[in-house]
């Protein structure tokens, strides 16, 4: 049985001659993402990633994970973007949803605890104080070493841990993912004598949870990160033919057939909560790739049936401008049953006897039903479970058709160009050294 099956009956129809007219394009991109032929084609790394990943290199990070876990209880992984998304989006996706407050989980694993994702002085200082009477440790996640947001994180968090253990204790703790060679991180790893794993330069940020990146997060969290890579090779493989088969080409031609027909915003929605930072991480790998040259589907998520009672008047009956597409969890891995109740108070007896999740089965297809007659196509991700196989799968899946989606759109799905402007202003207003210029620029143009 494979892991994910793709349903796009209500969704093609609303574009159908769009949906056949595309054929050839994305029969064009397939080979543009699996040659290397187009723009872009330095950061096509990712694509073969999971079939050529080394099992030495997976028992490498698997042991340095054994030694963050057996000397640390909480790990804080310092990243921004898509170093670390990822192994927040499979971490939250398999984990307890009350694991924060679990105390003592066997088997031994450390929780993992974000930082560099943001400037909040609020957030930082309320880490760096949880933090004070902890055993923790530190991954440490950038290519250049010099990104503002994981810099400042780190610049704290290093003096922080050399002080509460000690500087030679504290190497044995810090773990820094980077460039191969080059960099301040990397300078840094190397006369302070860091463990250290390389970012690939043929793989972008927002692809690179199949890497060290995501890899070791993950199992510090506890996590199978070989099965997470089988999962993956496995829809590797099922994604390099074109045709009818291959569920990447056929979500990356439906959407942009939608797209093409006026549909200009993706809603990407799920039906359980653990997937919540799974879509976090899917609104940067599209929205990055896709939004450029004055092009693109808007991504956005909601957490259904949440959302149901905020965003579900808009998406039922607002501007139709939008499609959905849905992640539905086939077998949930724990069961509750509604029992009945002699008084009815709540007139619920009717569902007596029944899983929670046969509810929101039913939910689900009657929000899909609802949002078809209200104009909003559907396309629906069916996965059998939250397993590492399975999200191994999903995230090659959406990865895949990423490429080849920006592809089609007419775009260089590899970069991000519309990053750098607003660090640009932000270095300008800060008067860092070599933006004079921009720095006098902007004063003027804030009539300073």
């Amino acid at each position: 049985m494979k892991a994910i099956s793709l349903d796009i009956q209500h969704a093609v129809y609303f574009a159908e001659k769009q949906y056949i007219a595309n054929e050839s394009a994305a029969v064009e991109a397939i080979k543009d993402v699996n040659t290397g032929r187009a723009a872009g084609n330095d950061f096509l790394g990712w694509v073969k990633l999971p079939s050529e990943t080394d099992p030495g290199l997976l028992s490498k990070i698997n042991a340095t994970a054994d030694r963050l876990k057996e000397k640390c209880d909480y790990v804080v992984c310092i990243g921004i973007g898509g170093s670390y998304l990822g192994a927040k989006a499979v971490i939250s996706a398999l984990s307890n949803n009350f694991a924060d407050f679990i105390n003592n989980p066997e088997p031994k694993h450390a929780k993992v605890l974000y930082a560099g994702q943001n400037i909040g002085e609020e957030y930082t200082a309320e880490l760096q104080d949880f933090l004070k009477d902890k055993k923790f440790g530190i991954i440490v996640i950038s290519k250049s070493g010099t990104t503002t947001e994981p810099a400042i994180a780190f610049r704290l968090l290093k003096a922080q841990l050399e002080e509460q253990v000690g500087k030679e204790a504290a190497k044995e703790i810090i773990v820094a993912i980077t460039d191969e060679k080059k960099g301040a991180l990397r300078t840094l790893a190397t006369q302070e004598g860091y463990e250290t794993y390389v970012i690939p330069d043929n793989v972008g940020g927002r692809f690179s949870v199949l890497t060290p990146v995501g890899l070791l997060p993950i199992a510090v969290a506890g996590f199978d990160i070989t099965k997470l890579i089988a999962g993956a090779a496995e829809m590797e493989k099922d994604t390099t033919e074109p045709g009818g088969d291959n569920i990447a080409e056929t979500y990356a031609r439906v959407r942009n057939a939608l797209y093409q027909g006026g549909k200009k915003i993706e809603i990407l929605a799920n039906f359980n909560p653990k997937l919540h930072y799974f879509a976090e991480w899917w609104k940067q790998l599209y929205g990055e790739s896709e939004g450029k040259d004055g092009k693109g589907i808007f991504p956005a998520a909601v957490d259904f049936t949440t959302d149901l009672h905020s965003m579900g008047q808009w998406i039922q009956d607002g501007e139709r401008t939008i499609f959905e597409t849905v992640i539905s969890v086939k077998e949930p891995l724990l069961h509750k049953y509604i029992p009945t109740d002699d008084q009815n108070l709540d007139g619920l007896n009717f569902l007596g006897g029944k899983k929670i999740d046969d509810v929101n089965k039913m939910a689900e297809l009657g929000t899909m039903l609802a949002h078809v007659d209200g104009g909003v196509p559907n396309i629906k991700i069916e996965i059998n479970k939250l397993d590492e196989y399975t999200l191994g799968a999903l995230i090659y899946f959406f990865e895949k058709a990423c490429g080849i989606s920006g592809y089609m759109l007419g775009v260089n799905p590899f970069n991000q160009p519309g990053v750098e402007a607003y660090k640009k202003n932000m270095f300008a207003l800060l008067g860092k050294p070599g933006y004079e210029k921009e720095t006098a620029d902007i004063q003027t143009r804030l009539g300073k």
